[in-house]
């Protein structure tokens, strides 16, 4: 092999790097294979591209290469973690690391590996003895008080992929500047120590404890903060059907059930168990409705439940559908979700709490979800705040609130995200889920359902309609080209006037730093150039918002009209002008025939 060339001498050069780093045996051979077929466009990518490190840490797909997750790449990052730690976190040796995993391909292993990076620096880790869902990570930081968190998981992303999610000493996902500082550190500590190869015996290291059954107790136990009407669940008129989706959340779902008074659900048994081949879905997802519960809307259906609550692989999100009377199962878009267990944290905050002065309470949603927490601020007198996209924002905004003495009841991101309270700064699906089943048993007791409250929510703050999508693409120079047409379009060298029949109010570019809503047209949110983000506000009040996402191949459209009845539109016709705005976007705005996008699956 080492004889082998390939013609391109910054392929072979890199090639050989590879091979004194790897020394895992599959990867190892991947790498043979594509320099023995002389594959170099192949190895091109895989050798000449680095996986970056961001705000999101690292998520990809696995397999050989410094573009795909494998042992080398998490062994250079967990050093350059490592490292940046010592350097930045001057108790590190003491606060320690905690580190959990999901039921991914690979993922113990590279927890492993991490571990071991740390442990041969002398940091304490705290490494879970089994796949365990990604907010006990958060939790589990704020218990000990660590320095830091790790958690490899990829969450809702295909069986391929893989990632490693950090998070800061505050419980929240890491922002900048500390991305950037990790990134460097990854870069300054790119050879692999022999030692960090070894991590068969790390369990056994003095600086290696497992934090599960101490962490399993003290979620549960804090979980009760977050319970109104314990006596009452205990003989919930539901009966409640549960998925993992082929990820870790039903064990831990169970024990939550136990604090919350709530007997077992049934369970979509081909779905409980973790499997990192997601053997029954196309995508372990949730959120692309319907196509993800089909198994669990059958088990409901044949134990006469009339409630789905379905977390993805890694329990840090929770999709909701509800039996209707006419058979079919609605499910809750995330916003309707929202705006629901928004509600309820109100409600039942303030019947415990009547004399809680109001302005130390808040909410908080991320710029692309729905404004029906805001306006129900408005008139209930809590205080709303809006954040760029991302639970690593809103977390933080939260302990920033929480150090001035203010209390977050909830926040929430329309991708079916959801934050009750502040035990866990991060979307937590399991106390979620818990948080919706003790609302639903209160409505069901009260003769109300989840689906006619929130058409009463609706009724009683003002309709908020919306209708989010996305494309796939994985050539991110056409994303590129996609965005900066509509900063130039139609080659005028200015933005847009309208789109199509409708008219533009506002146009914010949180890329470039551009809102001409500001006097001075700088935006108030913060402006990244690393991801493309427009929002579009129309004169008849509809706002869109068009934004690559941050770990997967798609391009995004958030839409939301708050249809006036002064105007004498209603519901109906508010959705059927929003629909064909929608149109409008994609037709003028996406160009989807033109750059190759494929639309979201059906």
């Amino acid at each position: 092999m080492a004889g082998r060339t390939t013609g391109d001498d910054e392929v072979d050069g890199k090639l050989q790097e590879w091979l004194k780093l790897d020394r895992n045996e599959n990867t190892r051979a991947e790498m043979q294979q594509l320099a023995d077929s002389g594959d170099v466009k192949g190895l091109r990518k895989l050798l000449l591209q680095r996986m970056e490190f961001g705000t999101a840490g690292l998520r990809a797909r696995m397999g050989t290469g410094f573009s795909q997750m494998n042992d080398v790449t998490i062994i250079q990052t967990s050093q350059g973690l490592s490292k940046y730690l010592l350097k930045t976190c001057p108790n590190v040796k003491k606060n320690g690391v905690v580190i959990g995993y999901d039921g991914r391909h690979n993922s113990q292993r590279f927890a492993s590996l991490a571990a071991t990076v740390l442990i041969n620096d002398e940091i304490p880790v705290y490494l879970f003895s089994a796949v365990c869902p990604t907010p006990y990570v958060p939790y589990s930081v704020l218990h000990y008080k660590t320095e830091c968190g790790i958690m490899v998981t990829a969450s809702h992303n295909p069986k391929d992929d893989n990632g490693y999610k950090v998070y800061w000493g505050n419980g929240a996902q890491i922002i900048s500047p500390i991305d950037k500082g990790i990134a460097e550190s990854i870069q300054q500590n790119l050879a692999i120590l022999d030692s960090s190869w070894d991590y068969t015996s790390v369990r056994s290291s003095p600086l290696c404890k497992d934090p599960l059954a101490t962490i399993l107790d003290a979620y549960n136990r804090d979980l009760c903060t977050l319970c109104y009407f314990q006596e009452k669940n205990q003989c919930s008129p539901i009966n409640f059907t549960y998925t993992a989706m082929h990820g870790v959340g039903y064990e831990y779902f169970k024990r939550a059930c136990q604090s919350f008074g709530f007997k077992e659900p049934v369970a979509a048994q081909e779905q409980i168990t973790p499997d990192p081949e997601f053997p029954t879905v196309k995508y372990p997802n949730p959120e692309e409705g319907e196509g993800a519960l089909l198994i669990a809307m059958k088990t409901a259906d044949q134990n006469n439940s009339s409630v789905i609550l379905a977390n993805d692989p890694d329990a840090d999100r929770l999709a909701v559908a509800e039996k209707l009377p006419d058979g079919n199962w609605h499910i809750f878009s995330g916003n309707e979700t929202g705006a629901l267990l928004g509600w309820w944290s109100w409600f039942s905050f303030v019947q415990r709490y009547p004399e809680y002065p109001v302005s130390d309470l808040y909410m908080l949603a991320s710029t692309v979800s729905s404004k029906i927490l805001q306006t129900i601020g408005n008139r209930e007198g809590f205080n709303f705040e809006e954040t760029l996209t991302g639970f690593k924002w809103m977390g933080n905004l939260s302990t920033d609130l929480l150090k001035q003495g203010k209390k977050v009841l909830f926040a929430f991101e329309e991708a079916i995200g959801f934050m009750c309270g502040t035990n866990v700064l991060d979307k937590d699906g399991i106390s979620a889920a818990m948080v919706m089943s003790e609302m639903a048993t209160y409505l069901y007791n009260n003769n109300n359902t989840l689906h006619r409250k929130l058409d009463e929510i609706y009724k009683t703050y003002g309709y908020h309609l919306s209708n989010n999508s996305y494309f796939i693409c994985h050539e991110a120079d056409k994303i590129k080209q996609m965005f900066e047409e509509i900063r130039n379009y139609n080659n005028t060298g200015k933005y847009p006037e309208s789109c199509g029949p409708y008219k533009i109010k506002y146009i914010r570019d949180l890329t470039v730093g551009y809102d001409n809503s500001k006097p001075d047209s700088k935006p108030v949110l913060p402006v990244s150039k690393s991801s493309q983000m427009i929002t579009f506000t129309f004169e008849n009040g509809c706002v869109a918002t068009l934004r690559t996402s941050g770990t997967e191949p798609k391009i995004k459209y958030y839409t939301e009209v708050k249809p006036d009845p002064k105007q004498g539109m209603d519901r109906q016709q508010a959705q059927k002008e929003l629909d064909d705005i929608v149109q409008c976007i994609i037709t003028h705005f996406y160009q989807p025939e033109k750059f190759g996008f494929t639309p979201r699956p059906t």
